[in-house]
């Protein structure tokens, strides 16, 4: 019985063809996103544009009742609130974005937390209020710096490891790739105006380490090819890689798939954001590794010189004392 193969061994796309044309068109993919976050902006939740916050226990149930809090709440005007579990199953956090005047106004937050929480007593006999805190618009700024310091630190890390491994030109391209998918994934959520809270932050990051992971393997193979293959021409030897890696590409891309699907469209609410930024840098992230990075090293000039062919110095060495050679 023969395995299914997704991909043919004997498969030979000329994906390097279509270099000039995807890179322009990833160009403008690039520049139409940052356009869109600089003009309609992103849709900051409550971690990133301030709010409120009530902590709180259901002193009679095993859990708190998460997604009724959250369809109640959000039937007071305050947007879509943030609830989840802290502590134990039945203890909650309770967030709620504000408008700028009320949240710098510590009366007219406190009138907010009140009423909320009078709504909550009102439908749980067991409800009991933990605490209440106000977060400021100055906070929030401070936790949108550290998210982009966070966000700019690992593609550095990122760039000079690439850099170690292999040579300068694969860290060149690497970043770029990077730069793409986290550009492309902002710009989807300032279109459609999507929530963009801590866990946003978290699903860019996660869809830089899945970029990375596909970049390193079609760079890893890139390598090893220009060591066997020193006279083949750059792009030929850029597809052959690419061609090599394929099957793993598309299977590695479809176990993901298969999990985020289900998320998408039967999860949460409160995850949508989260499983629609990872869905959208798992498609670009397989993309940029192949139109992206690969593309790059053949303008930044990569040469087989500059790696140690496969056998050493001292392999031949020893092989010409010998009288093999």
């Amino acid at each position: 019985m023969k395995l299914l193969k997704l991909v043919p061994d004997d498969t030979n796309i000329k994906f390097l063809k279509w270099r000039v044309p995807f890179f322009a068109v990833s160009l403008l993919l690039i520049a139409a996103s940052w356009a869109l976050v600089l003009t309609k902006g992103l849709n900051y939740g409550v971690d990133f544009a301030g709010g409120l916050e009530v902590r709180a226990t259901f002193t009679q149930s095993a859990e708190a009742p998460v997604g009724e809090l959250r369809e109640k709440i959000a039937t007071l005007g305050y947007g879509d609130p943030v609830v989840q579990r802290f502590g134990e199953d039945n203890q909650v956090s309770i967030r709620v974005r504000l408008p700028d005047d009320v949240s710098a106004d510590k009366e007219a937050a406190q009138a907010a937390a009140n009423t909320i929480v009078e709504t909550l007593q009102g439908e749980y006999d067991d409800f009991r209020l933990d605490g209440n805190d106000n977060v400021s618009g100055k906070v929030s700024g401070e936790f949108r710096q550290t998210a982009l310091y966070a966000l700019l630190a690992a593609m550095a890390a990122i760039a000079l490891y690439i850099w170690i491994r292999f040579e300068w030109q694969f860290g060149v391209g690497a970043l770029f790739a990077l730069f793409h998918d986290v550009s492309l994934t902002l710009g989807m959520f300032a279109l459609f105006q999507m929530e963009f809270s801590l866990q946003i932050i978290a699903a860019i990051l996660a869809i830089i380490g899945y970029s990375l992971n596909d970049t390193i393997v079609v760079y890893d193979r890139i390598r090893e090819n220009l060591k066997k293959f020193r006279k083949m021409p750059l792009p030929e030897l850029l597809d052959l890689s690419v061609n090599e890696t394929l099957a793993r590409t598309v299977m590695t891309s479809l176990t993901l798939l298969i999990a985020l699907i289900p998320l998408l469209f039967f999860g949460p609410a409160s995850l949508f954001g989260m499983v629609a930024g990872i869905t959208l840098g798992l498609f670009v992230g397989t993309y940029s590794s192949i139109y992206m990075a690969a593309p790059f090293l053949v303008w930044l000039g990569v040469t087989s010189d500059s790696f140690v062919p496969t056998e050493s110095v001292a392999d031949e060495q020893e092989k010409k004392a010998r009288g093999l050679v």
